[in-house]
């Protein structure tokens, strides 16, 4: 705690605040959304297909408009795009306490998906222009408040859902409505003058081609790292039956207690020894290296089976660990400082589809070999080594940067003077 004390106040205040901000925002949603489909389902009795609805809308509005919501930051600058995610958040998990019917759950549902994709794509656009050179080691703090938000969250959430749900939401609320004042408050109003139209705009990333064949690559880790959600929650169900619930939370506690306790000394371990390439190629090598234990015990007692699905569980978030700040700072050197936040909201579009995608070929694998389940992992190590060499392919291609990618500078927003051009050269 005292070295993440240390780094932290060792950034410019903006960054501190951004840090502060995205452990509030994700405290808010993982307190609420863990319980929303029980409350769905069970107070107010609807059917599964309409809480699916409810929920794959909620995750379509933010995967679907991250590149709307990076195109609006770029244009209008960072604090707006914060602010009005902030508010509609609070607005839609208010509504989700009180709404009984389905357009108004829908609506609700909606509202604090778009929230998402307005102030993610702002958040990390703004922390990469306010760290400067010390990017990577920014976004290795900026996730222990990430995933801190995550540990804590449920708890706090399943506390307050012994009172009432309606509680739980609008202390959700609150927390999101204190975001908004803070930044209102504290946040610099700046922007990035943009001298192009959205379709030009657009099509400046599109034409980036080491961004989007790197983007590509990386949608494979997405996929598999996903899967703590997906196919780990089945695996304890049929190993554990009434007790898989509760090793499933305990996967998911496990995972963000990893990035909390090894983040930093990681990122710091990592930055001495190997390059940037080196680094995302070795971490999606353990991504995909994560599945080999249950490949090679598909069968066995349940001791075995929970000691493999506890294994796959924590390499996978060693390699996440591994990987976020390099990924996350190689989309800014890719981006060569040029509509940083429209990159971050391509990029994780990209990442959503993927995962919607590779979900559901999971899930009809998963059906289709029920008696030989090593073909599952095994489909999943391969996807992951995959990744890894098509990385280290756009690394010796020269497709990536050679040098480390937070050496290269990201246009400092500023605040527009009056009477002066938005035009740029």
């Amino acid at each position: 705690m005292k070295r993440l004390w240390t780094q932290t106040r060792s950034f410019p205040p903006v960054v501190r605040l951004l840090m502060v901000n995205q452990f509030a925002i994700n405290l808010g949603f993982s307190m609420l959304m863990p319980y929303l489909a029980l409350h769905l389902a069970g107070t107010l009795g609807l059917a599964a297909s309409a809480v699916g609805l409810v929920l794959g809308l909620r995750h379509l509005s933010q995967q679907g408009m991250y590149l709307l919501g990076g195109t609006i930051v770029d244009r209008v600058g960072y604090k707006t795009p914060i602010l009005t995610g902030c508010l509609l958040r609070t607005a839609g998990f208010g509504m989700l306490g009180w709404a009984e019917t389905l357009p108004a759950l829908i609506s609700a549902s909606l509202a604090t998906g778009f929230a998402s994709a307005l102030f993610n794509p702002a958040v990390r656009a703004c922390l990469a222009a306010e760290a400067g050179e010390r990017r990577v080691d920014a976004f290795a703090v900026f996730n222990v408040y990430f995933q801190g938000g995550m540990l804590l969250g449920p708890v706090v959430g399943f506390a307050l859902l012994a009172v009432d749900f309606r509680l739980v939401c609008v202390v959700a609320a609150g927390v999101f409505g204190a975001l908004a004042v803070l930044q209102w408050r504290a946040l610099p109003a700046r922007r990035s003058p943009t001298p192009c139209g959205v379709a030009a705009q657009w099509r400046a990333v599109a034409a980036n081609r080491p961004f989007t064949l790197f983007s590509l690559a990386m949608a494979g880790s997405s996929v598999l790292t996903f899967q703590t959600y997906m196919l780990l929650p089945l695996v304890a169900s049929e190993t554990l039956g009434s007790d898989g619930p509760l090793v499933t939370g305990a996967l998911f506690v496990a995972s963000a207690a990893v990035a909390v306790a090894a983040q930093l000394r990681l990122t710091a371990w990592v930055k001495v020894r190997w390059s940037a390439q080196q680094t995302l190629v070795r971490g999606l090598s353990l991504t995909g290296l994560a599945f080999v234990p249950l490949t090679l015990f598909p069968q066995g007692t349940t001791l075995v089976r929970s000691g493999c699905l506890a294994t796959t569980a924590v390499l996978l978030a060693v390699a996440s660990t591994v990987i976020h700040p390099f990924e996350m700072d190689m989309v800014v050197a890719l981006a060569r400082g040029r509509f940083v936040a429209t990159h971050y909201g391509l990029y994780s579009t990209v990442a959503g589809l993927s995962i919607t995608g590779g979900n559901f070929a999971a899930g009809v694998l998963w059906d289709a070999t029920r008696h030989e389940e090593y073909l599952v992992w095994g489909t999943l190590t391969v996807l992951g080594l995959a990744c890894a060499a098509w990385v280290a392919v756009l690394g010796r291609t020269g497709h990536l940067p050679v040098r480390p990618p937070d050496a290269v500078p990201v246009r400092a927003p500023r605040t527009p003077v009056a009477g002066q051009s938005d035009q740029t050269a």
